[in-house]
C-alpha cells in the first residue's frame, strides 16, 4: 500500500508541474554516466502546447537501413533519434508522456551496419526540482512500425519499456531544464 502511495503522490506532482509548467527556453541535454552532456533540443511553449526545436549542429546524417535518421556519434556507439511518427498532441498537461515520445533514439554499434529497432531508447521523465530527469529505458521499437488503432496516440505501454542499468549505455540521462 505504501509503495502505491508514493507512486501516485510522485505521479500527482510529476503531472502537477507539468500542467503549470513553461517549457520556453527551456533546453535539453543527453548525458553521459560522467555527466558531459550534449545539448540536443530547446522547448518552447506551455503545458497546453509545446515545440521541439532540434540543436542540429550536433546531429550527423546517416542513411541506415532504407532510410535517413539524424545521429549523435560516440566513442562505441552512435544514437539516432527516432521522431515519432504518428499523432502527438504535444501537450504535458497531465503527464509528461508527448515529450518522451518526442525524444526517442535507437543505438548502434559503430561497427554496425545497420539499425536495429530492437535496441530502441526510451527516456521516462520524472521532475527532479526545477528540471526533468529522463532515465533510460530500452524498448522494441518495431512496436512503431505499424500506424496504431484510430484514437490510440500513446501505443507505447509500461510493459513495452524494460529499466536499463545506466552504466550499459552511453547516454543514460535526458535532462531538461
Amino acid at each position: 500500500m505504501r509503495i502505491r502511495t508514493s507512486l501516485a503522490v510522485a505521479l500527482f506532482a510529476s503531472a502537477a508541474l507539468a500542467e503549470t509548467h513553461s517549457w520556453e527556453g527551456r533546453r535539453v541535454f543527453l548525458e553521459d554516466a560522467s555527466g558531459e552532456r550534449l545539448h540536443i533540443a530547446t522547448l518552447s511553449g506551455t503545458a497546453l502546447g509545446y515545440a521541439v526545436a532540434m540543436n542540429e549542429a550536433v546531429f550527423t546524417d546517416h542513411f541506415l537501413s532504407m532510410r535517413p535518421f539524424k545521429c549523435l556519434n560516440g566513442s562505441e556507439k552512435t544514437w539516432c533519434h527516432v521522431p515519432y511518427p504518428y499523432a502527438i498532441k504535444r501537450q504535458t498537461a497531465g503527464d509528461l508522456i508527448d515529450l518522451e515520445y518526442d525524444f526517442l533514439f535507437v543505438w548502434k554499434g559503430l561497427t554496425d551496419y545497420g539499425i536495429d529497432m530492437w535496441n530502441g531508447v526510451y527516456y521516462r521523465l520524472a521532475p527532479e526540482g526545477d528540471r526533468f530527469v529522463g532515465h533510460l529505458h530500452e524498448m522494441n521499437m518495431d512496436i512503431l512500425a505499424v500506424p496504431p488503432a484510430e484514437g490510440v496516440l500513446r501505443p507505447i505501454r509500461a510493459v513495452d519499456l524494460e529499466a536499463s542499468e545506466p552504466e550499459s549505455h552511453w547516454l543514460p540521462r535526458l535532462v531538461i531544464e
